[in-house]
């Protein structure tokens, strides 16, 4: 094996221990928002919203944790766990990209464009 060989391999294993990383720090960090703010709905016995609503937009989510309501908070902590496995897509075009293997960034980046069209889509249904 050669020098390079060996840097690359190097290189390849610091970027999926980075993958691993992002995929460990975003589960618990939405796992902590999401027990922030069901703590606070017991603790305050409400929900911060009127009874059947909830904020669904994120401008609603944004100004209900600006008032610490704990749905508001709840529901960031679920937006965070469905974008910790988007940012691994992320992260893996940039691996892949390292490695010079085109095609897989090519296929990754169309993964990365289907979410965010499943994602825009879904937005736009409420």
């Amino acid at each position: 094996m050669t020098e390079e060989e060996k840097k690359k391999r190097a290189e390849m294993a610091d970027i999926e221990k980075i993958i691993g990383h992002v995929l460990r720090i975003g589960v618990l960090t939405s796992a902590a928002v999401i027990i922030l703010g069901l703590l606070l709905a017991l603790i305050t016995g409400q929900t911060g919203y009127p009874t059947n609503e909830f904020p669904t937009t994120f401008t609603a989510i944004f100004q209900g944790i600006m008032v610490f309501k704990p749905f508001a908070i709840t529901m960031l902590g679920l937006f965070l766990l469905i974008l910790t496995p988007v940012l691994r897509v992320v992260v893996s075009i940039y691996a892949f990209a390292k490695e010079n293997d085109q095609l897989y960034v090519w296929i990754t980046t169309l993964v990365l464009v289907i979410l965010a069209i499943a994602m825009w889509i879904g937005y736009l249904g409420k």
